[in-house]
């Protein structure tokens, strides 16, 4: 005993991490964050017969349920060239981002036996649903990279490094966003209900099932005000999806695009580090009262 280390502890019982903080804290346990992760994805698809292909079937029937009623019936794809390719590469995006952010809203209510039990990092279980979204997002990424080489749909290369940005974008959203969440509705039990609505209200506010010029072409004919277009650019999520098209909707043209794209996601970006160390912030002095919460 006397060759340990002497470890600062809370009125609440929680240890003060030393150097590194949060983030050496969670590393220490990424064994556990990975079992986590593996839990939830073998308990999301237990005794089903086709198990993880249920990951490319769900998003698929989606994808063929907008495609068809909205692209054909309603003819949202006229206009948009590829509009197959246009639709699933947005909505990829989108479900990552609404999987993160529902998965994670309710995952230390969902494991509220381990927290009333144990100390570990309660960031860990918001984590796990990022790792879980994550590993779906992958496996509908190489989907919709397999359909783009089919349809001849992939832009030059250089514009597929668009990827990267846009899908940092939306991982940061979504763990700040998923962070706060899984916190307050410790407290308040009715977030993750309204987190459903919010989400779907989050699909229908980006360019997933519609281009961006439409909503251009609204402000414009209807003599809106010209911040209105602004407005509807500083929702992060439309800007990330609008960079995961660049990277795999070859068929988009300048126009497709806001001007200064590069700076918007740049500018987004920032807000979403400061909005990250927010979260975390707000996180840390809520999980005191955790295991008496819940």
């Amino acid at each position: 005993m006397s060759a340990l280390p002497f470890a600062t502890v809370t009125a609440s019982g929680m240890t003060v991490p030393g150097r590194g903080g949060k983030i050496r804290e969670v590393l220490a346990r990424r064994d556990l964050l990975f079992l986590l992760v593996r839990r939830d994805l073998q308990v999301r698809y237990r005794d089903s017969f086709l198990g993880f292909l249920w990951t490319v079937i769900r998003p698929l029937i989606q994808f063929l349920m907008y495609f068809i009623v909205l692209g054909q019936f309603l003819r949202a794809a006229e206009g948009i060239q590829n509009f197959a390719i246009y639709l699933f590469a947005g909505l990829t995006l989108y479900m990552f981002f609404n999987d993160t952010v529902s998965g994670a809203t309710g995952s230390i209510l969902a494991n509220g036996g381990l927290v009333k039990k144990i100390y570990l990092p309660r960031e860990i279980f918001p984590l796990a649903s990022v790792g879980g979204a994550g590993f779906m997002f992958f496996v509908q990424l190489a989907v919709l990279l397999t359909a783009a080489v089919l349809f001849r749909a992939l832009p030059a290369p250089l514009e597929m490094l668009w990827f990267f940005p846009s899908f940092a974008l939306v991982l940061l959203y979504a763990t700040a966003v998923g962070l706060l969440l899984s916190a307050i509705n410790v407290y308040l039990r009715d977030i993750q209900y309204l987190t459903e609505v919010v989400l779907m209200l989050a699909m229908w506010a980006s360019p997933i099932v519609y281009s961006w010029r439409m909503v251009s072409d609204v402000i414009d004919r209807f003599s809106l005000p010209a911040w209105g277009i602004e407005l509807y650019l500083a929702n992060p999520l439309t800007i990330a999806i609008l960079g995961f098209h660049k990277a795999f909707w070859g068929a988009g043209a300048p126009t497709d695009y806001p001007a200064n794209l590069e700076l918007r996601m740049l500018i987004a970006g920032a807000v979403g580090a400061v909005l990250l160390l927010i979260a975390h912030r707000v996180f840390t002095r809520l999980q005191g009262n955790f295991a008496q919460e819940i």
